[in-house]
């Protein structure tokens, strides 16, 4: 019997090729038709996603709460999700007086553009991904920093000062905590060699780097946790959506399907984090292999790689969706504080552990 980890997705694109070169003679024409299959088959995808993450963070609050939580659209309130997109497809959606209007309409198209376009190197199975670029840990953590542009358009273009504040308030909270989740992304790089994510994945073969790599990949994991909730202004990061003081942060004049696109892009950005938590510290689409124990690890690679990577990825959404109802809102002095004062110091350290234990092979 075959191990199903075994079972490669590149024979589906070698085929899907071949088929695209026998009706195209210009390699250019099939070029563009794989990257138009890719980015819509893509799009639909993280809608979809964000449909079930969307569900799920009702369920979730539901169970925290000791309520039901939506159980009247569809079945089991499956379809909750749904109708609240068809709502705000049909609602207006209105520019405010003296809003810059180009930059008012172009910023959630930022917002959902960067978050999309970081997916890319993320290998969802054994030969699943997208682009394999050799600098992966690079483009994420450097494209993942357009998102702040997308936010302060928002807030400045909307002519709206608690829009302003909110923009100005994630401004200062993602510059400030991306610090801390590039050291915790240094700290393996450094163990494993390199910067190409597959590489990363397959450097765990005999073992995730959370097991393998001691306390201080711990210490790294759980500072990434923490600096990428806040990253994505998550509760109880969420300065610049604070309700109670700034109404809706920086998206509180739009509207209809502009909104949707906001909600859209905060679901894409839960689903990469957790997804690069995955494969940075638990191995991806790796299954569990411990040392040399071969009949263990055979038996673990009969479970198809992509459920090892979403079980992995979701397991982490849900540990940050369980933040969300478990503590309460920072100020936001108190939110510089825990990154400036702590995370930060504590993550520079951490490398400095990690590098030594990497020289000195400490690790398994």
């Amino acid at each position: 019997m075959k191990p199903l980890l075994a079972i490669s997705f590149s024979s589906l694109a070698n085929s899907f090729h071949q088929w695209l070169t026998a009706m195209f003679a210009n390699d250019m024409a099939v070029m563009v038709t794989e990257m138009v299959v890719v980015g819509i088959s893509l799009i639909v995808f993280l809608v979809l996603l964000s449909f079930f993450l969307g569900y799920m963070e009702r369920k979730v609050a539901a169970f925290m709460q000791i309520r039901l939580g939506p159980n009247r659209v569809g079945p089991k309130g499956s379809l909750q999700i749904v109708a609240d997109t068809v709502k705000l497809l049909f609602k207006e959606g209105l520019t405010p007086d003296n809003a810059d209007k180009f930059l008012f309409n172009l910023a959630p198209f930022i917002m959902v553009i960067t978050s999309m376009l970081v997916v890319a190197p993320i290998a969802f199975a054994r030969d699943f991904q997208i682009w394999d670029i050799s600098i992966g840990v690079l483009y994420v953590s450097s494209v993942s920093s357009i998102t702040v542009i997308g936010i302060l358009m928002a807030g400045w273009s909307s002519n709206n000062k608690y829009s302003l504040l909110g923009a100005m308030r994630s401004g200062a909270q993602i510059v400030s905590y991306e610090l801390s989740i590039g050291l915790s992304l240094i700290s393996i790089v450094v163990l494993s060699g390199s910067l190409s994510l597959g590489d990363i994945v397959n450097s765990q073969v005999n073992g995730w780097w959370i097991f393998k790599g001691h306390i201080p990949v711990v210490i790294a994991f759980i500072v990434f946790i923490i600096a990428s909730t806040a990253e994505i202004n998550r509760a109880p990061f969420d300065m610049a959506e604070a309700e109670q003081e700034l109404t809706a942060g920086f998206h509180t004049e739009y509207a209809g399907m502009k909104f949707a696109m906001f909600l859209l892009s905060e679901y894409i950005n839960l689903f990469v984090v957790s997804a690069i938590a995955a494969t940075i510290f638990l191995g991806g689409w790796m299954p569990l292999h411990i040392g040399n124990w071969q009949a263990f690890n055979q038996a673990m690679d009969y479970i198809p790689s992509s459920l090892w990577f979403f079980g992995k990825t979701f397991t982490i959404i849900f540990i940050i969706m369980w933040f969300r109802w478990t503590f309460p809102r920072l100020r936001v002095d108190q939110l510089l504080n825990l990154e400036w004062k702590y995370l930060l110091p504590i993550s520079m350290v951490n490398v400095i552990l990690v590098t030594v234990m990497a020289i000195m092979g400490w690790h398994f």
